[in-house]
């Protein structure tokens, strides 16, 4: 029998991630029965792209309750903005419910928690989709933990690098606002925190940080023009930030592709949606978060991470290196080949046991998003966990939070220079940064 699926928020990664593979890949498995938005123009774009759906009921955002009693689904998927996830997230629990969610599961600490107290009194479940631990690399480095490869895990070295595309993106638009995303410790540092708390099978417990804004708001050092409200769509001082001339000129807008965003052409058409606009200016008054964080986050079984993460480089990828008391593991991944301004290789791992020689490990590459780990996630997703796996890999929702929790300590050690819990953050009750 098929299940039936729901809708909130009719985003673009909701039309890539879910609604086409559904329709095209595992149709005889899934459904799509409703679809809920606070744009009508976002129903439009999905049924124009997928006509089979023309009959398909259309919801507005507080027409929850009316949506389910309605279209009776099985599962709902959650892929609004970010803001919004909590309370759809808990609707759906209220009405016993499967939940399937895009990342981050909330914004907050304190709505992690009113989450988890939901599931809790739920016949419902709750699924956070980190495809990220699909990625071939990801589920390999995951592997010689568990074979004990490098015995027990007593350090992780993470830094991560936004490329000037990718990471003036979250600039350009909601993201920028931390009441809506939590800021970019959540809203992107989670899929991090995630890995490494999976990784190496051990809960966060506080964390240290500093960060700062250092390339974009009113006082990034390339602003053109200190004005606010601009849109580089109708800017008229464009052609004098380099971050536009970078990545906007006549021979790359058609070329230029990445997992979260389209092209430059596809991303300034979007302006059709109602309150929405992808181009808003880098260097608004309004920015409220950071761009740069460095942090020290402290494990439950005496692992230490040291991660950092930059929002404007001239590449993007990450480095990593997991050690423990019987060796360690490096790799370093390009993610973005051909926006990298120089020849990449593809991505190994290198083992070097404590006391022997160096491996270097290759993995079979698959096609597909997050480093080829959305295919897999999927069919995990609508075809159930694959039965040869020897370890868990979906994400529930104390996964969730103890990402967000990292993130938001995160964050608030950043305002508040203090070390936070971890737990502090997940009461629902952290103090207000100063």
């Amino acid at each position: 029998m098929k299940k039936r699926y729901a809708v909130c928020g009719v985003s673009n990664r909701a039309i890539g991630m879910f609604i086409g593979p559904m329709l095209n890949t595992f149709s005889a498995h899934c459904e799509v029965v409703g679809l809920l938005d606070i744009d009508p123009r976002r129903h439009e774009v999905c049924k124009t792209k997928y006509p089979q759906l023309s009959e398909v009921a259309e919801y507005g955002p507080n027409d929850f309750s009316r949506m389910v009693a309605e279209t009776k689904p099985d599962v709902i998927i959650v892929t609004g903005r970010d803001d919004t996830h909590a309370g759809y997230i808990i609707q759906a629990l209220e009405h016993d419910l499967d939940v399937l969610t895009e990342k981050p599961m909330a914004t907050t600490g304190a709505d992690c928690r009113r989450i988890m107290d939901a599931e809790a009194n739920s016949k419902g479940k709750v699924t956070v989709t980190f495809n990220y631990r699909y990625a071939p690399i990801h589920t390999k480095i995951k592997e010689m933990v568990l074979e004990g490869k490098l015995g027990r895990i007593t350090s992780v070295d993470l830094n991560w690098y936004i490329d000037t595309y990718h990471g003036s993106s979250y600039f350009k638009r909601w993201n920028r606002i931390r009441e809506i995303s939590g800021g970019l410790s959540i809203h992107k540092s989670s899929h991090h925190f995630d890995l490494v708390n999976w990784w190496i099978g051990q809960k966060p417990v506080e964390a240290f940080a500093f960060g700062a804004l250092n390339y974009y708001g009113p006082e990034g050092e390339l602003n053109p023009r200190k004005e606010n409200g601009r849109h580089c769509g109708t800017c008229d001082v464009r052609q004098d930030c380099a971050y536009y001339k970078r990545w906007s000129t006549r021979s790359r807008d058609v070329q230029i592709k990445d997992d979260h965003l389209g092209t430059v052409k596809e991303e300034q058409g979007k302006q059709a949606y109602s309150n929405y606009r992808p181009d808003a200016c880098i260097y608004d008054a309004e920015i409220n978060i950071e761009d740069t964080y460095a942090c020290t986050v402290r494990y439950d079984q005496g692992a230490l991470l040291s991660y950092s993460v930059n929002f404007s480089l001239p590449y993007e990828g990450y480095r990593l290196a997991i050690n423990g008391t019987k060796g360690r593991l490096e790799t370093m991944e390009y993610h973005a080949p051909a926006r990298t301004p120089f020849p990449t290789e593809v991505q190994t791992i290198d083992y070097f046991p404590l006391f022997g020689s160096k491996e270097t490990i290759h993995v079979v590459q698959r096609e597909g998003g997050h480093g080829g780990g959305d295919p897999v996630l999927l069919e995990d997703l609508f075809l159930g966990p694959d039965p040869a796996r020897s370890y868990a890999i979906l994400s529930g929702s104390e996964d969730g939070a103890y990402s967000i929790g990292t993130g938001e300590a995160v964050w608030r050690s950043v305002k508040e220079q203090r070390a936070v819990r971890i737990d502090e953050v997940l009461s629902g009750h952290a103090k207000v940064g100063v």
